[in-house]
């Protein structure tokens, strides 16, 4: 699996930098842009066979962050041009936030969890860890 990214929303393609310290860290998207709270969220930037839509976040604060949704993954069967996406309930969990390279003002979660609650893509695990964009 890829490292992961967020789409971008408009709302923070527009919010203005600050000079303080964010009270609670964001997420990174494939464009270097950060985010809180995303609808949706792009695992494989390259080629978007994997993607987490439908997040409802219950928790959001200064060390993790925790929501649910949906993975849509590509089976890539016969090959991933060919291929059917199929969705999988997962618990996200958003960890380990560091100053964010691009504005080490603001902090950002570096790791996700995500824990599938039924069935989940073939040969991955019940609970999969994921590096985050820097």
């Amino acid at each position: 699996m890829t490292t992961a990214s967020a789409n971008p929303s408009a709302s923070a393609q527009a919010a203005p930098q600050t000079v303080t310290q964010q009270s609670a860290p964001v997420l990174v998207d494939c464009s270097f842009r950060s985010n809180t709270q995303p609808e949706n969220f792009i695992l494989a930037c390259g080629d978007g066979n994997s993607r987490l839509v439908a997040m409802h976040w219950s928790q959001w604060g200064p060390t993790s962050a925790t929501a649910v949704g949906v993975n849509v993954v590509n089976d890539c069967k016969p090959y991933c041009a060919a291929g059917t996406f199929h969705g999988y309930p997962v618990v996200i969990r958003l960890e380990r936030p560091e100053p964010w390279k691009k504005d080490p003002r603001v902090e950002h979660f570096t790791r996700m969890s995500l824990t599938y609650t039924d069935t989940r893509p073939e040969g991955y695990n019940r609970v999969m860890t994921i590096p985050l964009w820097d």
